[in-house]
């Protein structure tokens, strides 16, 4: 393996390599966006030309060396135009602002920091502490020193009834109910870490694994609407692996989120992705109608079976570094170098009115691929589709054949996207979104 191999920089454990799907992506000279490319686009005081790395990484991604790096630019983390002081003035102030969301957690749970985190319940439904049968506390490798004396939490410890207690006002009262809710997370979380991209050797250290369970955390605490949901450790994953500093990778993944948080949103009637699910549909009937009315005929009609790729992003169909390479090539087809302030304004960044505001620019060429196409058609789609999307409809129409053959119910269906699982081309699939994308909208256009 040559120097460049991004399986080195993603090392997979001895006893998982032959059920590990070796990673296809390989930089290449002239076309991956390299650490000598990347330094040589920035002006003399820090502002990024960042046409040109767009560019790059739309032909061959990121050299894994300055993923994390440029990944912050894709995910709208930085303002390309800003200087190298405001950068590092404002990545200070982010991590300040971590540093004491991280201590507001801990004083509500001593875990949290400790290089230890929570597989088992440690709360129930009504707030009172839970003790395992041992009756040491609920923890991976218990340290005797975390105990639940240590752990003591104000909001929930002085609600308890009795002769001794307070009177506790409604905003209290709602801050209590908060810290519950958020505190019987945090074992499904520990239980979802464990189980998150095992087969690397980053996961052998339980200090890192510990790492992942605080920034998902942390990010439940802070984002009280939708709290942690299974898959969300897929997509943090990632960025705990590329950046060494916590508060980075913390940061980088809370922008991500903004983009995906509706799609873990749900209810009792609805699931998040499923608005997704519908305009997938509407794609697939457009563009393949005969393999749109067979899946409807095998009751597949909304789609479900793709769930699980829209929700972590095609983590199981790619190898870890493949979907890397996938997801920046996305980031860099979506791009849209007026929407960072938006995300810096409202955590709602796929609104359709916001996004037509930051499409107001005449400079279509500092836009990714898929946005300029989306632009340039704005007016002939009523919402916007993300490029994910698009990317399960490319799939399905290259499988639309054997579909209409073999597939005779729901399991058929699933059986043969299963089938693709480690054979997809990451490269190859954007291509092919983009195509399905301009079908779509060239018959949008017609009456």
């Amino acid at each position: 393996m040559g120097k460049d191999d991004p399986n080195l920089f993603y090392p997979v454990r001895e006893e998982c390599r032959a059920d590990t799907p070796p990673t296809r992506f390989i930089p290449k000279q002239r076309k991956t966006l390299s650490e000598r490319k990347w330094n040589s686009i920035f002006r003399p005081q820090g502002e990024v030309d960042f046409k040109e790395a767009l560019k790059r990484i739309q032909r061959g991604g990121i050299h894994p060396s300055i993923r994390g790096v440029v990944w912050e630019f894709l995910l709208g983390c930085y303002d390309p135009n800003t200087t190298f002081d405001q950068r590092s003035s404002l990545r200070q102030q982010r991590r300040e602002q971590y540093a004491m969301l991280k201590a507001e957690c801990q004083r509500m749970e001593a875990t949290i920091g400790t290089g230890k985190f929570i597989t088992a319940p440690v709360i129930s439904e009504d707030g009172e502490p839970i003790e395992p049968d041992d009756g040491t506390t609920a923890r991976t490798n218990e340290d005797p020193s975390l105990n639940r004396e240590n752990s003591r939490n104000p909001f929930i410890d002085d609600f308890s009834p009795g002769p001794s207690s307070r009177v506790i006002n409604s905003s209290e009262r709602i801050l209590d109910e908060k810290v519950i809710q958020w505190k019987r997370t945090l074992h499904q979380i520990g239980l979802d870490v464990v189980r998150t991209d095992r087969m690397l050797v980053f996961y052998e250290s339980e200090e890192n694994q510990a790492k992942l369970w605080d920034v998902l955390a942390i990010y439940a605490w802070v984002d009280k609407d939708i709290g942690y949901c299974q898959g969300m450790s897929d997509l943090c994953s990632p960025m705990v692996i590329l950046f060494e500093n916590e508060a980075d990778a913390f940061w980088c993944f809370e922008r991500l989120m903004r983009r995906l948080r509706g799609n873990f949103r749900s209810t009792r009637t609805s699931i998040g992705v499923q608005s997704e699910l519908t305009r997938l549909a509407s794609i697939v009937r457009s563009v393949d109608p005969k393999l749109h009315q067979h899946l409807e005929t095998l009751d597949g009609g909304e789609y479900l079976f793709a769930f699980r790729m829209l929700m972590v992003l095609f983590r199981r169909e790619f190898s870890f570094g493949d979907t890397l390479f996938l997801w920046e090539l996305m980031w860099a087809m979506e791009y849209n170098p007026n929407l960072f302030s938006l995300y810096e304004e409202s955590s709602s960044t796929s609104d359709q009115s916001q996004r037509e505001g930051a499409g107001n620019d005449k400079h279509l060429k500092n836009c990714g691929k898929f946005e300029r196409e989306y632009l340039k058609n704005k007016g002939n789609v009523q919402q916007t589709v993300p490029i994910s999307v698009f990317l399960v409809a490319s799939i399905l129409k290259t499988k639309s054949k054997q579909m209409l053959k073999e597939a005779n119910g729901l399991d058929d269906v699933v059986k043969i996207l299963n089938e693709i699982t480690g054979k997809l081309e990451a490269k190859k699939a954007c291509k092919e979104a983009l195509k399905i994308q301009h079908k779509y909208l060239t018959k949008a256009k017609k009456p």
